[in-house]
């Protein structure tokens, strides 16, 4: 192992900043110490294999922000962090942003392994049991709104819209390996074969569509191409002129050239996704709130989560519109934030998916919380 240096003095007679990587043989990587020393002089020395500064101590690199789950809010999160970071501001706060699925973003997060987790569904009563078994309490914030988006390849000309009942035809448990062309469908579509391209088991916007299409989070049919990385589905609808699929709206958004979005037919009658038809409920039963949850504990001790998550419901309104997403109203982040302030914890929806309540319904019930008498 060596030690070398790699960036000079600062030109301060009392603090010298240096950068010293550690190689080991063998390593393709190498990681970096950064050092700071106060004082004109300093000594290096290898024990055995742990490296000495005098007179100084070493300042270890802070923790990074650990953030993971929904896909579906991935592109929030990515947006917050890159204006957050925007000029150089706040660079020493280091980040580690994964999308792995709100279900797996929700193991870690109870688990005690994340202290920030996106989300694109309410916890539910599992997760809240496995929290609680490791004493993990939580803030629950709604940031916007999603429309879940059901696309085909723009080759395709006999499909625009879908009802309700025939996505259950197509995505119900009973489908699969039965129901695998347009015509089962729709008998005035053609007897072609259909791909389709669906969120995993780990992905919210699975467990969300099939409560609201199929009745239950685990009515789906396995047989169809599968992730949790939403930009997958998008590609895999794209280059299949047979293919259906859904996703968040954003992700539709981001690639509108490529796809096709279905009018969605149910009891409001037919709505196709957009800001529009969410702000104005009409788009049911595929619009859905979304969220961040935050680990009350690291919020309490940690200084720059407690900054940042800040800095993302304070922004919420211009980074959920700059994701793709439908904001909230901005009397609404207000709420939010009043929310964060006074640590309201724990959930607004009992473990249970708000499929059936509008968009309004179901942030009200997600601040309803904040008019007990405990918070006032």
């Amino acid at each position: 192992m060596a030690a070398r240096l790699v960036s000079g003095l600062d030109g301060s007679p009392l603090k010298h900043n240096l950068a010293l990587t550690a190689q080991v043989p063998g390593k393709a990587q190498s990681s970096v110490v950064v050092v700071t020393v106060m004082g004109p002089f300093l000594r290096l020395a290898w024990l055995a294999p742990i490296l000495v500064v005098m007179p100084a101590g070493v300042l270890a690199a802070p923790e990074p922000i650990r953030i993971g789950g929904s896909s579906t809010v991935f592109p929030v999160m990515q947006a917050a962090i890159a204006a957050y970071q925007k000029g150089g501001a706040h660079r020493q706060v280091r980040f580690e942003l994964k999308e792995t699925g709100t279900s797996a973003g929700f193991r870690q997060f109870c688990s005690g392994q994340l202290p920030l987790a996106n989300a694109s569904r309410p916890i539910n009563a599992k997760e809240l049991k496995a929290c609680a078994a490791k004493g993990v309490t939580f803030l629950e914030l709604p940031i916007g709104f999603d429309a879940i988006t059901v696309v085909v390849n723009p080759a395709n000309t006999w499909a625009s819209s879908i009802t309700t009942q025939e996505l259950a035809r197509l995505w119900k448990q009973g489908a699969a390996g039965s129901v695998k062309s347009w015509s089962q469908v729709n008998l005035d579509w053609p007897n072609r074969p259909i791909r389709l391209c669906g969120p995993g088991k780990d992905s919210g916007t699975y467990d969300y569509f099939n409560k609201a299409i199929n009745g239950d989070e685990d009515n789906s049919r396995a047989d169809y191409f599968a992730s949790e990385k939403d930009n997958e589905l998008v590609a895999c609808v794209a280059k299949n002129p047979e293919a259906l699929g859904y996703f968040g709206f954003a992700y539709y958004q981001a690639n509108a050239k490529r796809l096709k979005p279905l009018s969605v037919v149910g009891k409001r009658g037919a709505a196709l996704p957009s800001v529009a038809s969410v702000q104005k409920e009409s788009y049911v039963p595929l619009s859905r709130p979304l969220f961040v949850y935050v680990n009350d504990r690291a919020l309490r001790q940690r200084p720059e989560l407690q900054k940042f998550v800040t800095y993302v419901i304070q922004n919420g309104l211009s980074l959920v519109k700059r994701a793709g997403y439908i904001p909230m109203p901005s009397s609404t982040y207000m709420l939010v934030e009043s929310k964060l302030y006074r640590h309201v914890g724990g959930t607004a929806f009992g473990g249970d998916l708000p499929v059936g309540l509008t968009t309004g319904q179901a942030l009200q019930r997600s601040l309803e919380s904040i008019k007990k008498p405990a918070f006032r």
